[in-house]
């Protein structure tokens, strides 16, 4: 894996594909930085080596038109603020004006070009623009595992016109090695985590740790569908009926690979999806019409703890309640503290996918447990053992 550890940028452009796809208020100001300040490390590294940077991304989705909303202009002041340098914008991706801009550029300069889905053959992966791309720089790198997914002329295309001189940034390079530590090399017991609300999400997921994976423990709304598989009352609980053979056959699966699966014994239920509704804590298989659960109960977190605190290797990936609701947050802070415990006593623990991320900055266990993923999409296709276009690319 050719990282930018292997390369002396010394008087080389770097063109880098980051992910700056950052929310906005309405008066355009950058309300998260996170992005920005993970692509930071790849930025600097290139400039203390004496190089210069061009940065290259998407914002939103203008579909291949020009949206003056969506300008990566708004954002320029913000990543000079966060770089601790001057970024300079140029109003095109491609073409004369950004050739011109790219090739002006001295050592310890960085240059912002324009949101390339203004373009629609960025999306398309067009090869004629990734060729135009490519003549912004010596070096291409790819540090955006937000977008490694796509086979887009900027992740993917742009990485043929660079044969020998194309790497992963430092921040891709985390990624990757991550998702090996919990697939591939990662110390057992290995305990995957798998929450949020439908187990048809999850599927391809679950399928593909099975053999990876030595306790499997079930949480958020696709608990019920479990439940109700197996016999049990799950009330107004949300639950995919057309898919309760499928979870019989993942325990049938997990069972004759000698996979634990843990799947909650009681549950915090309501009486109205709402923080304000009555509450009560009742087996998970016994609850009744017009009550529905909607968070793990105290029986289930002690059960959930224990086997959390004796893995070496731990992935979560999706809440275990409904944690936008103060009343039903319970279970995923107490899993994100179970989490947080067991990484301090030595354990891998790596946390990808969009809810589960939100909820770990939400209840500050970022700096708490080993790696938190940047990428949803990607991150999950990595889980369900796809090969990812961007990755693929480089090591080609």
């Amino acid at each position: 894996m050719k990282t930018i550890n292997d390369f002396n940028f010394e008087n080389k452009r770097a063109l880098i594909r980051v992910d700056f796809n950052v929310p906005m208020d309405e008066n355009f100001n950058v309300t998260d930085t996170n992005r920005i300040e993970a692509a930071k490390p790849t930025i600097i590294k290139v400039l203390e080596d004496g190089g210069s940077v061009v940065l290259m991304s998407h914002l939103g989705r203008p579909k291949g038109q020009v949206v003056p909303e969506l300008s990566l202009e708004h954002i320029c002041s913000k990543v000079s603020e966060v770089l601790g340098v001057q970024v300079n914008f140029v109003a095109s991706s491609v073409g004369e004006e950004a050739e011109k801009a790219a090739s002006s550029l001295v050592s310890g300069q960085v240059l912002l070009l324009e949101n390339l889905r203004f373009n629609a053959e960025e999306e398309k992966g067009g090869e004629a623009f990734a060729e135009q791309l490519s003549k912004l720089g010596d070096v291409y790198i790819n540090d955006a595992f937000g977008t490694a997914h796509r086979a887009h002329a900027s992740t993917t295309v742009v990485a043929k016109f660079f044969p020998e001189n194309k790497c992963f940034g430092s921040l891709l390079a985390k990624e990757i090695t991550a998702i090996d530590k919990v697939m591939e090399t990662g110390e057992k017991p290995v305990t995957a985590i798998l929450g949020g609300a439908k187990v048809s999400s999850k599927i391809t997921i679950i399928e593909n740790i099975l053999d990876k994976v030595d306790h499997l423990i079930i949480g958020g709304g696709m608990t019920y569908t479990f439940v109700k598989a197996k016999g049990g009352q799950v009330g107004d609980s949300i639950c995919e009926d057309d898919k309760m053979e499928l979870a019989l056959e993942i325990l049938k699966q997990a069972k004759a690979k000698g996979v634990e699966v843990h799947i909650p014994v009681d549950v915090i239920a309501a009486d109205d999806f709402s923080n304000t509704a009555n509450t009560k804590i009742v087996d998970v298989d016994k609850i009744e019409a017009g009550w529905q659960g909607l968070d793990a109960g105290p029986k289930t977190l002690e059960i959930f703890k224990e086997v959390i605190l004796k893995s070496k290797t731990i992935l979560w990936n999706g809440p275990i309640g409904v944690f936008e609701m103060e009343s039903f947050a319970n279970g995923t802070i107490s899993i994100g503290n179970n989490i947080a415990e067991a990484t301090k006593n030595g354990a891998f623990s790596l946390v990808g996918g969009g809810d589960s991320v939100a909820a770990v900055k939400q209840f500050g266990f970022q700096d708490k447990v080993s790696y938190v993923s940047t990428g949803g999409g990607a991150m999950l296709e990595s889980l369900e053992g796809k090969s990812l276009p961007g990755i693929a690319a480089i090591k080609a």
